[in-house]
């Protein structure tokens, strides 16, 4: 069993949707089941065929969530320093064509949200970005062709998420 990287506010998410599953949609899924079944016939039943296939996804990601936070392996980012990129980093970048800068916290896949600047170790821009420091400039192949961008600074802070 790998061990699955993330910080303590992605582990505090992944117990937050956890407690959400397991105690506001089940209950709820199961009333909605019950409240089909005393329609009647279930075979033609639309509302209790809605309830099951939900049922079906919450069961499914309540197991995902547990077998993740099982191997959780939490790294506190308060602990780490250095002016080099890796887990943890809160990383700000200049576009290389636009020289917009964006900032990006590397974090865990199951934690990631780039709209709110927390990227995946596994995207390919974290990769790029793993092992260089301020000043070194990063290519990366996107679907619509080559960018680059300049890391401008490295950071070790903790971050609070979502």
């Amino acid at each position: 069993m790998d061990k699955v990287p993330m910080t303590a506010d992605g582990l505090k998410s992944l117990h937050a949707e956890l407690d959400r599953l397991k105690n506001r949609e089940r209950p709820a899924i199961s009333k909605a089941l019950e409240a089909a079944r005393e329609h009647g016939d279930i075979a033609e039943n639309a509302e209790y065929h809605a309830a099951k296939e939900r049922q079906s996804f919450v069961e499914g990601r309540l197991a995902e969530l547990e077998d993740v936070i099982s191997r959780a392996d939490v790294i506190d980012v308060s602990k780490l320093s250095g002016s080099t990129v890796k887990f943890g980093a809160t990383v700000m970048l200049a576009d290389g064509d636009t020289d917009d800068e964006v900032t990006y916290m590397i974090v865990g896949s199951h934690e990631a949200n780039a709209s709110n600047g927390r990227l995946s170790i596994t995207s390919p821009l974290a990769r790029a970005l793993i092992g260089k420091t301020a000043g070194d400039v990063v290519e990366v192949s996107t679907p619509s062709g080559g960018k680059s961008y300049e890391i401008i600074e490295v950071t070790f802070v903790a971050v609070s998420g979502e």
